[in-house]
């Protein structure tokens, strides 16, 4: 989970990993997009139509992002972030997205609060202001909010031109966006046809209202990425996710990245990882691919 706990334990790790990585990777978008794996300098642009949106839901108006290929319909994706929230890592993240084909539509989703950006260019959740600012707009968040965003965000979706409404969506998350991913699945299993989780928390509790007592009535399948620092926590949570995929028709690859921390997938983490990124990344292609289909 994206908690102080983690942080104490990452924190060995933070300051061993930084004293070798190029602080630029933590200074802002244009640094990002050197970064990122596939988005060299004017590739992420080319034949990609980007914009920043404004999404009318029943609790206000949520601020987004939303990027896909400049020509055509294609299956859309729902990026949930992690508890930073929307920022100019995860617009690269959607971005990336629409290169590979897909209409993908990244949120903010403490707009009830305020609009995003919540941090500033080489800022983390490691760092304290920034916690002071996330962590009661995260505590404002519950299942029900969750599940009216979900519902007007595919709604915004569905009424685009460039989302080709014949194809399932996709919802993909991270940190505290693994178990919306389930939420989003559920509540639109009408539309939701795979799920993917990355390093997220919380998605098996021992809770009347864990998420992952919602997979028998979900219609998605689903990558469950597992940093192993969260998997030393909670070891049984991976095995209680198998059983729960197996007993459906849903199919789920759930796996254990070796040497990664909670966090490494968003490319401007202090614990970013580019090799288990990268891998993540395919397996998420691959199960796009296959469900959206």
């Amino acid at each position: 989970m994206c908690d102080d706990i983690t942080e104490l334990e990452n924190q060995g790790f933070y300051e061993k990993r930084l004293t070798r990585r190029d602080f630029s990777l933590l200074a802002g978008g244009a640094a990002i997009s050197l970064a990122f794996a596939g988005c060299a300098p004017g590739e992420a642009s080319a034949g990609i139509t980007e914009s920043d949106v404004m999404i009318e839901t029943p609790d206000g108006v949520a601020d987004a992002y939303f990027a896909h290929p400049s020509t055509g319909a294609h299956a859309a994706i729902l990026i949930w972030p992690d508890i930073v929230s929307l920022r100019p890592a995860f617009k690269m993240i959607a971005k990336r997205l629409a290169g590979d084909g897909y209409a993908a539509l990244v949120v903010n989703p403490y707009y009830r609060d305020a609009r995003a950006p919540f941090v500033e260019p080489g800022q983390t959740f490691r760092d304290p202001a920034v916690r002071e600012v996330v962590v009661p707009y995260r505590r404002n968040l519950s299942q029900a909010t969750n599940r009216t965003d979900a519902r007007a965000f595919i709604d915004w979706l569905d009424a685009q031109d460039a989302v080709d409404k014949t194809k399932g969506i996709g919802t993909t998350g991270y940190c505290m966006g693994g178990p919306i991913t389930m939420l989003t699945a559920h509540e639109r299993s009408d539309r939701v046809r795979a799920g993917a989780s990355f390093h997220g928390g919380g998605l098996n509790t021992d809770k009347p209202d864990s998420p992952h007592l919602l997979i028998p009535e979900m219609n998605a399948d689903y990558l469950i990425a597992i940093a192993e620092n969260d998997d030393e926590r909670n070891p049984e949570s991976k095995t209680i996710l198998k059983e729960a995929f197996a007993a459906t028709d849903n199919s789920a690859e759930i796996e254990v990245y070796a040497g990664t921390q909670h966090g490494w997938c968003p490319p401007d983490s202090a614990v970013y990882d580019e090799a288990a990124a990268d891998k993540a990344w395919a397996r998420k292609l691959a199960l796009l691919k296959t469900a959206l289909a």
